[in-house]
């Protein structure tokens, strides 16, 4: 174990627009959008959290400010006499101490008047609040200038790390994140907790400046005490940290421990002080082994993202291809003969008489017209009605089918089922669905009258039109895109039960053949588009509750290139 005396330099070397790219993974760490529930996304959170606060809290100002004064932040379990020692070293009460757990509820930032505007600048750790007297509130720290404390460097009493407190917690790990040196505080009653280890193991992983104070020990156990810790310290890759030692003692009226038994401690640092070199050595050392570990951790987040992406996908895909498969049965049900049974073939049969209209199919028109309204017991309207009345039930079915299906599919993963108790009312179609599908059966009817009538304006046919009238031509032409395509011959016929081939003569022989495929066509696409909004504004329902694909591929490019621009082969660790 390395005598307390220096921590061992590491080469490291500040590049030539390093600043920069470690600037631009900052920003595209903290923009990298976990926003589905996919297994493992809290611990994804909590690493781009790390990161996210390492970088911008302590990488990016201090690689600003290399000469910057020192910050030494004493972290430690419950109980294990940080704050005591926090005023030992200072040589007065700065922090409370005390049986109450947690002592520290406001950290304090104790540092010498000449480094006060360094530290209140916010340079390092921007996004905490400085005050000057204890606060119960979060994210904030006490700053306290102390002329008995060396220009330089600073101590900063962190709150404990397994505190009952998770907010007291979370700073603990923030201000550890953003330390210069590490200077841990244990007990011979807490140095085998596992707690301390775990905070231990990641300082190990980072290359981060490490020293530890063995405090509270008795003399009787203080040999075997710090040869165990040791040992422990050398098989957790801590071989080379400065050890320290505290005897068991207590503290005066003012907090403060006999200076004797400080003494290693207090040398230590005021050192430290005085050596502007060996603070930059631990500085670019700790610096380092931060960089490093933030460009594995941003790699690690890549992977995190990449999960979020195929979830997404996952997720876009249920709802398209329902959406899509409802428009397809739906056009297909509106174009096969489906249509056409029930009320909407009985009201047509009633219309165009019954089947012996069949043997008349060659007459002309003007026989077609007598043979119309000579026998029909009902009109167009009826026909009308009742084609309007089947095609806004069939939508309403299919869009709450939709629904259905779409809910299935997102309960079978966790994203999904944490999206629809989010937003209750999925499993249904959206409230206006019956409004809108009516809306369209009536937008669309008229749409095939203005065919028909646009088709009827033309001068050789226009007599034709007007004498058969635009209600039953456009009721006929309804009939026949129902029927399915234009041009019902032979065993075709048997798709409607051959009533629809009525209407097909009818519109063939006012407007002639080409013209009325044109229109079956071009009506049956008019629908197509209608059902395609209608189907699409219900997919977004769900859409809306994905993260954006555009903006999750160009998450996804930034990150790779922010990586790329910092992550340079002789930068890597040898592990």
């Amino acid at each position: 174990m390395t005598e307390p005396t220096a921590i061992p330099p590491r080469e490291a070397v500040v590049e030539d627009g390093l600043l920069q790219g470690l600037s631009g993974l900052a920003a595209a760490v903290v923009a990298t959008p976990l926003v589905l529930e996919v297994p493992g996304v809290e611990r994804d959170r909590a690493l781009q959290r790390e990161v996210a606060e390492q970088l911008g809290d302590y990488v990016v100002p201090r690689l600003e400010n290399i000469g910057a004064p020192l910050l030494v932040v004493v972290g430690g379990s419950t109980g294990a006499g940080k704050s005591t020692l926090v005023n030992s070293i200072v040589g007065r009460r700065v922090t409370a101490t005390g049986v109450l757990r947690p002592t520290t509820r406001t950290p304090v930032l104790v540092h010498h008047p000449a480094d006060t505007e360094w530290f209140r600048s916010g340079r390092i750790l921007p996004e905490v609040a400085r005050t000057g007297s204890n606060s119960r509130r979060a994210n904030t720290i006490r700053q306290v200038a102390c002329s008995t404390l060396w220009p330089g460097v600073a101590v900063l009493d962190a709150p404990d790390f397994d505190s009952i407190d998770e907010t007291n917690r979370e700073m603990a790990e923030q201000l550890l994140g953003a330390a210069d040196l590490w200077l841990f505080v244990t007990s011979a009653a807490r140095y085998a907790d596992q707690v301390p280890w775990d905070y231990l193991r990641r300082a190990s992983d980072r290359d981060a400046s490490v020293a530890v104070v063995l405090d509270r020990t008795s003399d009787d156990a203080l040999v075997e005490v710090r040869r165990h810790l040791a040992r422990m310290l050398s098989e957790h890759g801590l071989s080379d940290v400065a050890l320290f030692s505290v005897p068991e003692s207590s503290p005066d009226s003012e907090g403060v421990l006999p200076a004797g038994d400080v003494s290693q401690v207090i040398t230590w640092l005021r050192m430290l002080a005085d050596d502007e070199a060996q603070r930059r050595a631990i500085v670019l050392r700790t610096l380092q082994g931060a960089i490093l570990h933030d460009i594995e951790s941003s790699r690690r987040l890549e992977g995190a993202l990449a999960r979020q992406v195929d979830a997404a996908e996952k997720l876009r895909k249920d709802v398209e291809s329902v959406y899509l498969g409802a428009h397809r049965d739906l056009m297909t049900a509106a174009t096969d003969g489906t249509m056409l049974r029930g009320e909407v073939l009985a009201r047509w049969q009633d219309f165009v008489g019954s089947g012996e209209i069949f043997r008349k199919l060659e007459r002309s028109v003007g026989s077609w017209r007598d043979r119309l309204f000579k026998r029909k017991p009902a009109g167009p309207d009826e026909v009308e009605e009742a084609a309007l009345s089947g095609l806004h039930l069939m939508i309403l079915d299919r869009a709450e089918r939709a629904a259905e299906e779409v809910s299935r599919a997102w309960d079978g993963s966790e994203p999904g089922r944490v999206l629809l108790d989010r937003q209750r009312g999925l499993d249904r179609a959206s409230r206006d669905v019956r409004v809108r599908a009516e809306r369209i059966a009536r937008e669309w009817r008229e749409a095939v009258f203005e065919l028909v009538a646009e088709q009827g304006a033309d001068k050789k046919s226009k007599a034709r039109a007007l004498s058969l009238g635009v209600n039953a031509a456009g009721v006929s032409l309804m009939v026949v895109v129902f029927a399915g395509t234009a041009g019902l011959t032979g065993a075709e016929l048997g798709i409607a039960g051959g009533t629809a081939a009525a209407g097909q003569a009818v519109l063939n022989a006012v407007f002639g053949d080409q013209a009325v495929r044109a229109l079956v066509e071009e009506a049956a696409r008019d629908l197509s588009r209608r059902l395609e909004d209608l189907f699409q504004s219900e997919a977004d329902r769900y859409l809306a509750l994905l993260p954006d694909p555009n903006k999750l591929e160009t998450a996804q490019w930034q990150l790779q290139a922010a990586i790329a621009a910092v992550d340079k082969p002789r930068g890597r660790r040898s592990r």
